[in-house]
C-alpha cells in the first residue's frame, strides 16, 4: 500500500510537466488555434478534468510551456554571462550553441514559428513571449557585445541592430525547419550552418585587441 501511495503521489506531481510537454508537441504540430485542450489531455494520458486542475485555459497552458521550458535556460544563460572568464567571442559562440542545443534542436525550436504565425490573432500571448523571452534573450546578447567592445575585442558597432543581425539567421533556420523543411524542401545541417554563421559574425565584429 505504501508503494502504491508513493506511485500515485509521483504520478500527481508529474502531471503538470506531462501536460506542458504534450501541449508543446501539439502547439508545434497544429498551431495554437488547431490545438484543443481535449487533445492535450489525450496526448498526456489524463482526463480533461485533470488538465483543468492545473490550467484553466489554453493561454495559461501556453504560458506554462514558455515559463517551464525556456525561462530556466535563459536563467542559465544569464549565469553563464555573469561568471564567464574567457573571451567575449567564446562567450557569444557558447551562448548561441547552447541555445541551439537546449532550444533550437528540441521541440521548443518550433515556438518562434508558432509566434510569428499566431501573434496577430493572440496579441496578449505575443506580448508575453516578447517580454519574457525575446527581451531577456536580447539583454544577454547586449551584455556580451558591450563586454567585447569594452575590452577592444569587438569593434564599435550599433548594438541593437547587431543583436537583430546575429539572431535573425538562427531564427530563419528554425522557421525553415518547421515550414518548408518539414515538407522535404531542402534542409540545413545545423552544425555547418551555425559554424558558418558564427565565423561570419565574429570576423565581422572583430576589433583590434588580441
Amino acid at each position: 500500500m505504501e508503494a502504491l501511495a508513493h506511485t500515485r503521489q509521483r504520478r500527481k506531481e508529474a502531471r503538470p510537466a506531462e501536460l506542458t510537454a504534450a501541449a508543446l508537441e501539439l502547439f508545434v504540430e497544429k498551431g495554437f488555434v488547431g490545438t484543443r485542450l481535449d487533445d492535450v489531455a489525450a496526448r498526456a494520458g489524463v482526463s480533461k478534468g485533470t488538465l483543468y486542475l492545473y490550467f484553466d485555459s489554453k493561454e495559461a497552458l501556453f504560458k506554462a510551456v514558455i515559463r517551464e521550458g525556456i525561462l530556466p535556460i535563459l536563467d542559465e544563460g544569464a549565469g553563464m554571462v555573469d561568471n564567464f572568464t574567457g573571451s567575449s567571442a567564446d562567450l557569444l559562440r557558447g551562448l548561441i550553441l547552447e541555445w541551439w542545443k537546449r532550444i533550437g534542436s528540441t521541440s521548443l525550436g518550433g515556438v518562434p514559428k508558432l509566434m510569428i504565425s499566431e501573434s496577430g490573432n493572440f496579441p496578449e500571448l505575443a506580448n508575453y513571449y516578447h517580454d519574457t523571452v525575446i527581451t531577456r534573450g536580447r539583454e544577454l546578447m547586449r551584455r556580451v557585445l558591450l563586454r567585447g567592445m569594452a575590452s577592444g575585442e569587438f569593434r564599435a558597432i550599433e548594438v541593437e541592430t547587431a543583436i537583430d543581425v546575429i539572431f535573425a539567421p538562427v531564427i530563419m533556420m528554425l522557421i525553415w525547419r518547421y515550414s518548408l523543411g518539414a515538407c522535404g524542401c531542402g534542409s540545413h545541417d545545423p552544425a555547418t550552418y551555425l559554424k558558418t554563421h558564427l565565423d561570419l559574425v565574429l570576423n565581422g565584429i572583430a576589433g583590434s585587441a588580441p
